[in-house]
């Protein structure tokens, strides 16, 4: 069965909402974030799905396919992976190698990990985050913590959710002040 990994940039305090400008998709190609880009790269290595919403979809394809010159190889890895876009109301994706999964996200997911593949990644997205997260349907938060408390915004996990305990996979801090920290369900 494939891995059903959530990755997402927070804040210190917790939010995924990206309410001001602590994140910048740009800057992670910068001189600084090299060890940042590098990690993201060996993620991206381990993906061959790329699940969100339809509004993060719609952010990512306004903005990704129209970098010509990016340094990071964001954009090339997103025009290449298979994407797969919950929505009920998009008719088109309009962009190569999308698919649209309409009705009830859960039996949908969960039919794409048992397909044969490499992992599953989700960004973003925090209504479908959220809706993954109560079915049980993921294996790993992937989590790069920004030194930022925005004081406000969504969160990962629904309120009152609770994990009784999470085990840690891995934990690294990389030169421009992020931390990345991956847990699993114990």
């Amino acid at each position: 069965m494939r891995t059903l990994a959530i990755t997402q940039n927070i804040t210190v305090d917790g939010s995924i909402e990206m309410l001001g400008k602590w994140f910048d998709p740009q800057g992670q190609g910068s001189v600084d974030n090299a060890d940042l880009l590098e990690e993201l790269h060996r993620q991206d290595a381990e993906a061959d799905g790329f699940l969100v919403g339809r509004r993060t979809f719609e952010d990512l394809r306004g903005y990704w396919p129209r970098q010509t010159a990016d340094p990071t190889g964001i954009t090339a890895y997103l025009n290449q992976v298979s994407k797969y876009v919950v929505s009920s109301t998009l008719t088109d994706p309009g962009w190569r190698n999308s698919t649209i999964l309409s009705g009830d996200p859960v039996p949908r997911v969960r039919a794409l990990k048992e397909q044969p593949g490499k992992d599953i990644v989700v960004t973003g997205s925090i209504s479908l985050c959220h809706t993954l997260i109560e079915a049980g349907l993921v294996d790993e938060y992937r989590l790069f913590v920004y030194p930022v408390v925005q004081g406000g915004g969504r969160r990962l996990f629904p309120d009152g959710f609770a994990i009784p305990a999470l085990r840690l996979l891995a934990a690294r801090r990389f030169r421009g002040g992020l931390a990345y920290v991956a847990y699993a369900p114990a």
